[in-house]
């Protein structure tokens, strides 16, 4: 994918370039053999849907994101962000700048190809001449930052502290965007505060897992090698056992990783994998409605502290690529060049027991105060309107000028959809054999978007997947359903069987570092990265 989510150009295999036209109508073009080699693999799973005009996008976007109440879910709210990071390891495209005649046609093609196989993280390796900067001197340990002192509330965050922010560029010279710039693979990481921690404590995982490994007497370029291949394995475990059960219905996610995929490359095995359009531009978008208007965010930042809870807009603020870590209006987000700090302020280090549930995982003493936890928002067809209102960073914006619609993400959405021609719901529900929702189940949907009059007929007709998707999601306990839920579950399967290292085609393997052979959460993994300490954890304190 492009290094935004603003991704207004897609090669899909077989048809060619699908991408904005000057008039706003899209254009498709014949690939050419470059750019069949050097383009992110997307693929159609089903058929051709109709176009939707740009009013019925604006009405059914305004709906999505009306300031209505959205009833919490069942999911500690860290997952809506795990999600995020799962698909910027899906769609980051790892030779964006590597286009030497040292680059094979092989590592082209799998480098335009999804896996879950952490490349966001890794990058090309710390042998590669320029991902190397994203590692420490002993090329086997990723870099990690600091935070700069802060001054609100108390002494307890004048300080710098060394591990708990990304690595930056940094130095006296450039813009102060430069120096804010994440030195990490993947700069989509760095576009909200809780992904960009989230990026951190895999950072601290991969750190810990080496210092594992040297103990039993693996050294060099082999250390390197073995612990990315222990993350990898536990990664793709936590998202099949952890992650995937709370977001898709969990027989459907038993059924693909026990039988097989029956309608995405079900007898694919050895060639290299593709993203269906499906899931990229609607299925996996399921994110979007588990967001949250505010955090209840650490010691400092919640809605008992000394400081404001932590709205939306704040967590853009303070991370580099989307905001400037000083704060200001939105039109000062916009300028990229705004703001007097360059790293993480202390006092926006995250406390990772209001994101996930350490109870789940015996530990009761990691329990966020009374009242201090997140859950995201129920899975359904609405989304907190803060995301109407998104500052230009978030979508590739910055320094230009967009009509203000843009900032809407529901309309983002429903315009990629349109641009690509999408199935429909009713399309996709026929492919897959399921039977499609009914017109009543779709204007009513439970308790979110209220469909205006105008649109409801053009919407029975032809519902935009994503709306189906979601709306299937709020029929169905908040949990991806047959239509959604299939797509979700396949790709994953797909992704990680396409894999360099893949517990799919490694059905024997097991966990190692969490509490028994079974069982490895993301709250292992933070368990396992943070040393299982309440002050690395949440270094604010309570």
């Amino acid at each position: 994918m492009a290094a935004r989510h603003a991704r207004d150009s897609f090669f899909v295999v077989g048809e060619g370039i699908i991408q904005s036209g000057g008039d706003g109508e899209p254009v498709v073009r014949p690939a050419s053999a470059e750019e069949e080699l050097r383009r992110f693999r997307f693929s159609r799973l089903g058929p051709r849907g109709p176009r939707t005009d740009e009013a019925l996008r604006v009405a059914l976007a305004t709906a999505i994101t009306e300031a209505r109440p959205q009833p919490d879910g069942d999911v500690p709210a860290g997952y809506t962000y795990l999600g995020q990071f799962v698909d910027h390891d899906l769609t980051i495209d790892r030779t964006a700048t590597q286009l030497g005649s040292d680059v094979t046609v092989d590592d082209l093609v799998q480098s335009r190809s999804p896996a879950l196989d952490l490349d966001s993280l890794y990058g090309r390796g710390p042998h590669d001449p320029q991902d190397r900067r994203f590692y420490a001197d002993d090329q086997v340990r990723l870099k990690v930052g600091s935070t700069s002192a802060s001054t609100f509330p108390d002494d307890r965050v004048r300080v710098e502290l060394t591990g708990f922010d990304l690595p930056r560029v940094g130095g006296g010279s450039g813009t102060p965007a430069d120096r804010r710039a994440p030195l990490i693979p993947d700069a989509r990481n760095d576009e909200n505060l809780v992904v960009a921690q989230t990026h951190l404590a895999f950072i601290r995982f991969h750190n810990r897992v080496v210092e594992h490994l040297a103990l039993t007497g693996i050294h060099d370029r082999r250390l390197f090698e073995a612990a990315r291949d222990l993350v990898v394995r536990h990664y793709q475990w936590l998202l099949r056992t952890d992650f995937l059960p709370r977001v898709v219905d969990p027989s459907i996610v038993a059924d693909v990783f026990t039988n097989g995929r029956r309608f995405f490359d079900p007898h694919a095995h050895d060639t290299r994998p593709t993203m269906p359009i499906e899931f990229s531009i609607a299925a996996y978008r399921l994110g979007h409605s588990m967001v949250r208007d505010a955090y209840q965010w650490n010691r400092v930042f919640n809605s008992g502290g000394p400081g404001p809870v932590a709205s939306l807009l704040l967590l853009f603020t303070f991370t580099g690529t989307s905001g400037n870590f000083t704060g200001g209006t939105i039109d000062d987000l916009d300028n990229p060049n705004s703001g007097t700090v360059d790293r993480l302020p202390t006092n926006w280090i995250a406390d990772f027991r209001r994101l996930y549930d350490f109870t789940e995982a015996g530990r009761p003493d990691l329990a966020p105060p009374t009242g201090g936890g997140n859950t995201a928002k129920r899975i359904d067809s609405l989304l907190v309107d803060p995301l109407a209102d998104l500052p230009a960073g978030t979508f590739a914006g910055r320094g230009g000028a967009f009509p203000e619609i843009n900032r809407n993400l529901a309309f983002r959405n429903l315009t990629r959809a349109s641009m690509v021609e999408l199935a429909t719901g009713q399309q996709m529900a026929r492919f897959l054999g399921v039977t499609p929702l009914t017109a009543t189940q779709i204007v009513e949907g439970n308790g979110a978007a209220v469909l205006p009059e105008s649109t409801r007929d053009a919407v029975v007709a032809n519902t935009p997947l994503w709306f189906y998707i979601l709306r299937e999601a709020e029929l169905t306990g908040g949990r991806l359903g047959p239509v959604g839920g299939r797509i979700v579950a396949e790709v994953f399967h797909r992704a990680m069987e396409g894999s360099r290292t893949s517990i799919v085609r490694e059905p024997w393997w097991r966990p190692t570092l969490g509490p028994d052979t079974t069982t490895f959460r993301m709250t292992d993994l933070l368990l396992f990265a943070f040393e299982g300490k309440a002050d690395l954890l949440n270094p604010l304190g309570d």
